[in-house]
Order: structure tokens, then C-alpha cells, then sequence
């Protein structure tokens, strides 16, 4: 049975996409459209990354004020846990849980403002967009949340991950909401 890449847990966060992407097959193959403008998503892309992950790995959990994301699962198995902590939005404390395979292609895009990370079950590759180049944002946009903090409230299935030195130090959430300060992401 083909599995599906869908949300698991959770609720769909405020300006959070889950796009399903047709794979065309034939005898040579497949091609696939993985990203579309007319898709009509928050994302507005200027760097997209290729991104190697072994077993185990977790990602995040990152915050960034600035940058809309994207990611692509290609190959591999992997969940992706947003948390919605942007003061006045809709659905302010919420998380949402996807899980994603290689044989169900799907995309999700997400706004800025979202604590997000990925959880990776075996060897997998993705694709990663920002709307803000790598290059052009640091520590002043590059926040994040221990993986497993008990605030966080995302039911990560893993009790043992691999994690970047940088994450291992991560505060919990409450911690980086004070340190935040006033931000008004839904202010006009």
C-alpha cells in the first residue's frame, strides 16, 4: 500500500500549504513540478538548497522573523513540526505534525514566524527554499527551540536524535519568547 505524505498531528497552521505534486511516469522515468508560482503560496524563493540527511538527524527547531520556507522531501522518510508562535495570528500556539514520504511527493510551504524542524527515519534528501539568501540573515534572524522541550507540545515519535552542536544549546520555548521582546508580526 503506497503510503501518504499528510498532517498527522495537530492543526493546519495559518498560511501553511501541503501541496500534493503529480509525478508524470513513463518508461524512462518521471518528471515532476515541484514548485509553481501559480501555486499561490507565501513563499517568494531566491535561494533554493540541496539538502543530505542520515538517519536519526533532526533539524531545528528554527525560527526565523524574515524568511518564508519550503521544503521537499525527494527521497527518504521524514516529519515536519511547525509550532504557529507569532503573536496575533489565527492560530497563535498551534502545531502542526507532516509526515512525508518519497513515494507521495508533497511540498509545504510556510510563512515566517513558525518554529519548524524535521526528523528524519532513514538516509534522505530534500529541497529547501527561503525567501531571504543564506547569505543576507544571522544570529539576528536565526533563532531556535530544543527539539523535545516539554512547552513545545509537538509529539516527535523519536526518544534518541542526531543534532548540530548549535541545537543541542537551543533554550525552551518560553525562554525564546522573552527573549523576543515586542515582536508584532501582524501589525500593520
Amino acid at each position: 500500500m503506497k503510503r501518504k505524505s499528510s498532517l498527522i498531528s495537530g492543526t493546519t497552521i495559518h498560511q501553511t500549504e501541503l501541496k500534493s505534486i503529480k509525478e508524470h511516469k513513463d518508461h524512462r522515468g518521471s518528471f515532476s513540478e515541484i514548485f509553481q508560482e501559480y501555486w499561490g503560496t507565501c513563499i517568494e524563493p531566491v535561494q533554493w538548497s540541496l539538502v543530505k540527511s542520515e538517519k536519526n538527524v533532526f533539524r531545528g527547531m528554527h525560527l526565523h522573523k524574515r524568511h518564508d520556507e519550503y521544503f521537499c522531501l525527494l527521497t527518504g522518510h521524514c516529519l515536519v513540526g511547525l509550532k504557529d508562535i507569532r503573536p496575533g495570528s489565527p492560530t497563535e500556539g498551534e502545531y502542526s505534525l507532516y509526515e512525508l514520504f518519497e513515494e507521495d511527493l508533497a511540498a509545504l510551504a510556510f510563512p515566517k514566524g513558525l518554529l519548524h524542524g524535521w526528523y528524519f527515519f532513514e538516509p534522505s534528501i530534500h529541497i529547501q527554499a527561503v525567501s531571504e539568501a543564506y547569505a543576507d540573515y544571522g544570529k539576528d534572524d536565526n533563532w531556535g527551540v530544543i527539539w523535545n522541550a516539554p512547552d513545545l507540545g509537538i509529539p516527535w515519535p523519536a526518544e534518541e536524535v542526531v543534532l548540530s552542536e548549535r541545537a543541542q544549546d537551543f533554550p525552551t520555548e518560553k525562554e525564546l519568547r522573552a527573549s523576543l521582546g515586542d515582536w508584532k508580526p501582524f501589525e500593520e
